[in-house]
């Protein structure tokens, strides 16, 4: 397992940052979804072993996160507030920082020109970091994190701030990394981000893990729920007619040629649909359900909470 904190609290002060986690992320892209303010970055630190936790605690790789520097060097740490030096060039940031990472320094150069090339900033690498957009410092932050090699990426809010070029290219490299192995914890607040990545999330809020796993899944939390579906068919009216008997149907509004439904039993709505189509000799174009993304997971487990 890449990471693990078991029963995880910490405090700054008499602040809450996390209370009583316990989160395992083996592998692939995981998607850390949360406001601002509901322990992401906490989060991030203690797996990074940049923190302590107040109370439980954190492994990777099987060794304590804080006390282990062998465990550290297998992390690549993107935070998301930077303290860049504007004076040095792009090269000679990365280089000086592969070098603390433990990259050897006649091999330090050539990595981080590597690295930097993979990030984009191949043309740029010798202008100096305080000329640099928003979405380039970005770039070069990621390029840092990756100059050592390591297993594991902590990406906290990685596209802060990108333009949507900068965001799809950034996009673009973290789905390769992940396919190429490493371990990912990519933190955000803007939902379709994640979703483009990876269906692996981590719901965090007010400091506690509210739901982990993929969306539909985390779908099946909230079933007591009403779940929306969306009919969009030639003959609506008369698969409204069917439908509308059903015990598990709470609501059947018609708008033009759709069919919007509500159901406490989506499984069994989704099986019903077909037959009663058929029966009506209709046909369905599309059949969507817009309860299942993240989005509504998000928006009403943070309701509950």
């Amino acid at each position: 397992m890449s990471i693990t904190l078991d029963k995880v609290s910490k405090y700054y002060g008499q602040v809450l940052g996390l209370a009583d986690v316990s989160l395992t992320i083996a592998g692939g892209i995981v998607g850390l979804l949360g406001p601002n303010g509901a322990g992401k970055s906490t989060l991030m630190r203690l797996g990074g072993g940049l923190a302590r936790p107040t109370r439980g605690s954190v492994r990777v790789f099987g060794a304590d996160a804080w006390s282990d520097p062998a465990a550290r060097r297998r992390i690549g740490y993107c935070p998301e507030h930077e303290g860049a030096y504007d004076e040095l060039t792009a090269l000679e940031w990365v280089t000086v920082l592969a070098e603390l990472a433990g990259v050897p320094s006649a091999r330090a150069r050539g990595r981080a020109a590597e690295v930097l090339d993979e990030v984009g900033l191949s043309e740029a690498r010798d202008r100096r970091l305080g000329g640099f957009s928003k979405g380039m410092r970005q770039r070069a932050k990621l390029a840092q994190a990756l100059a050592h090699e390591p297993d594991l990426l902590l990406l906290d809010e990685p596209f802060t701030g990108c333009d949507p070029l900068a965001r799809a290219a950034l996009v673009e490299k973290i789905r390769a990394l992940g396919d190429g192995g490493k371990t990912i914890l990519l933190s955000s607040h803007v939902l379709y981000e994640i979703e483009a990545m990876t269906d692996q999330i981590v719901l965090i809020h007010r400091g506690q893990v509210l739901a982990e796993g993929n969306v539909y899944k985390l779908r099946e939390l909230i079933d007591e729920h009403p779940h929306r579906v969306r009919v969009v068919s030639d003959r609506p009216r008369a698969i409204a007619q069917a439908l509308v008997g059903l015990e598990h149907v709470t609501r059947v509004a018609l708008d033009g040629d759709a069919l919007e439904l509500e159901t406490r039993a989506p499984d069994q709505l989704y099986d019903a649909i077909p037959g009663v189509a058929r029966a009506a000799g209709a046909r369905i174009e599309s059949l969507t359900s817009p309860d299942n993304n993240i989005q509504a997971v998000f928006e009403y487990l943070t309701e509950k909470s």
